[in-house]
């Protein structure tokens, strides 16, 4: 879209199914799975690293949004 001798870009946006918590659960196990099917090494390290990350998110995520914002366990 031109506007007044500028473009203007159009940003789409969708509402997600899951909450964070659940979508970053869900990443984290497609990347063990996926990280049992690769031979010992870089890539399956960095594979388990990125499930580790996701797992952590979703935790940090779901204390964030806790009633009384509790230290998790």
């Amino acid at each position: 879209m031109h506007r007044g001798g500028r473009f203007v870009t159009t940003r789409h946006r969708f509402k997600q199914r899951d909450v964070l918590e659940v979508r970053l659960a869900a990443e984290a196990e497609r990347l063990r799975e996926e990280a049992k099917s690769l031979p010992p090494g870089a890539a399956r390290d960095e594979m388990l690293r990125k499930a580790r990350q996701a797992e952590t998110g979703s935790q940090m995520s779901e204390w964030l949004r806790s009633p009384g914002l509790q230290p998790p366990d």
